[in-house]
């Protein structure tokens, strides 16, 4: 029998590579589970349970990848959409965990995730929510950041799905998104996401017409609750639409991106990157940007105040600020 191995210096443990054993102790499995090891003169911890407790120890390069595995999951902020709910069982506040009083009236539920508070607790939840299908009724005419984080996508499935189709086979199609589908056909196409979700058939068997998808997908944006280039960037946009240097103009433009909540932002780009792929074939189509920007100038930007007259004038601006997305798409995001 070979001697035992002497003790090391006494300043600490000798920090030896944890193997799991075939015949080990309940404790020896709990260390290799844990990454954690006792000794009789302190305790050695392991990296894995190291970066756990002592995140600033962690290398820069452990940090990146860190950051980007957190925005691959794209947690885009959303406030709760609380509204007044009359609870048929006794209820208790999830926020605060007291009981909710009240003989009609007890609450907020929040429509999309489902959580019930107090109204005074409604203010003080932070802006977490985590919409769930079940509560999740529509696609079209649902707010944008809701249908992304409750479908766990970068984008709405609607746009993804709708691009992917115009793009298979409609590219050279004349007049693409300025010819109209059929009204019918573009309500099915509705109905059938409403429906069925990311199981939606909008293939060219079921509508050969892919003036039918183009409809449906100004429709969807159409219907937005906020539109994509939201009313809190609006006044920001118009200022830059009424610039007549280009290099203003774009900065203009910058700052108001900036503006754009994530999810609003990643759809614009993703249809924007779309739209100029479509330029590209002007010859086939004869859509260039200043035609698309003609289209979809009113479906992206809507002014906060519906004044008629108001949305009147700035039908022209949309329409450059679209167009000045679309040509310089690729310097702008």
């Amino acid at each position: 029998m070979e001697p035992l191995p002497t003790e090391g210096p006494r300043s600490g443990c000798v920090a030896a590579p944890i193997k799991p054993k075939r015949e080990g102790s309940h404790q020896d499995l709990l260390t290799f589970t844990l990454g954690m090891k006792l000794c009789s003169r302190g305790t050695v911890l392991w990296k894995p349970f190291r970066l756990l407790t002592y995140p600033q120890l962690t290398s820069s390069l452990e940090k990146r990848g860190t950051l980007t595995e957190s925005e691959r999951q794209h947690r885009y902020e959303k406030a709760h959409n609380f509204k007044v709910h009359a609870f048929r069982r006794p209820h208790w506040c999830e926020y605060c965990t007291n009981f909710t009083w009240g003989l009609t009236i007890q609450g907020l539920r929040c429509s999309d995730c489902g959580l019930n508070v107090h109204k005074r607790c409604s203010q003080l939840v932070s802006r977490d929510c985590q919409p769930d299908l079940r509560h999740v009724k529509k696609v079209f005419g649902c707010d944008l950041t809701t249908l992304v984080k409750a479908h766990k996508t970068e984008r709405p499935m609607v746009v993804d799905m709708c691009i992917r189709e115009i793009e298979q086979r409609g590219l050279k199609s004349e007049g693409l998104y300025r010819v109209s589908g059929s009204a019918e056909r573009i309500e099915d196409v509705k109905l059938a996401f409403d429906r069925d979700g990311e199981e939606a058939n909008i293939s060219a068997a079921m509508y050969a017409d892919i003036n039918v998808i183009a409809g449906a997908l100004k429709l969807y944006l159409r219907e937005l609750p906020t539109p994509v280039i939201t009313y809190d960037a609006y006044p920001k946009f118009m200022q830059a639409a009424r610039t007549t240097s280009l290099d203003i103009r774009l900065e203009a433009v910058r700052q108001g991106l900036l503006l754009l909540p994530p999810a609003h932002r990643e759809t614009l780009r993703y249809l924007l990157t779309h739209l100029k792929r479509v330029t590209m074939f002007e010859k086939d189509n004869f859509m260039n940007a200043e035609n698309l920007g003609i289209v979809f100038g009113p479906t992206l930007m809507q002014p906060p105040n519906e004044n008629a007259l108001e949305t009147l004038n700035d039908m022209q601006y949309q329409k450059v600020i679209v167009q000045l997305l679309i040509e310089h798409e690729n310097t702008l995001f």
